[in-house]
């Protein structure tokens, strides 16, 4: 005899929630892809981030292509929401994450070697995620503190 489990349904604030962790961490991984080549250009980019998160990403992969590097590799992602303003239905989610770049290094694009000695570690970024008059979650903002701060 089959049984069904019971359907359960995510509240408007937990369906929020869910979404937000979701377009920050895309925005992460949509910034390793254009980071293999610092193509700042990246129409992915767009996908999940907007703004200043948006200008961030930019004008950090326009800088490394200015100075010939490429990032190898990925840093991982321990985020977790912080709060959601309103708890409800959110208009604005913050996002704690303690990221390890240990793996997602600096290289000259010309060689492959290593930019420099810096290796990378664990850091401390706090997203701000906001949804979008297309009923999509993005990231607004965020800031990256120095590694050792989580």
């Amino acid at each position: 005899m089959a049984t069904s489990s019971p359907t359960t349904s995510l509240s408007a604030g937990d369906k929020a929630n869910n979404e937000a962790l979701a377009a920050y961490l895309g925005m992460w991984k949509d910034f390793a892809i254009a980071g293999v080549t610092s193509d700042w250009q990246s129409t992915g980019l767009v996908r999940h981030a907007t703004g200043i998160a948006l200008t961030n990403l930019t004008r950090g992969l326009y800088a490394d292509r200015y100075n010939g590097l490429v990032t190898k590799g990925e840093a991982t992602h321990d985020a977790k929401v912080m709060s959601a303003e309103p708890a409800d239905k959110p208009t604005k989610i913050i996002v704690t994450d303690c990221s390890d770049s240990t793996k997602a290094l600096k290289h000259r694009a010309d060689n492959g070697q290593l930019a420099d000695d810096t290796p990378g570690g664990r850091r401390l970024i706090n997203g701000q995620v906001e949804p979008q008059a297309d009923g999509s979650w993005k990231v607004t903002d965020f800031a990256v503190h120095e590694v050792g701060s989580c």
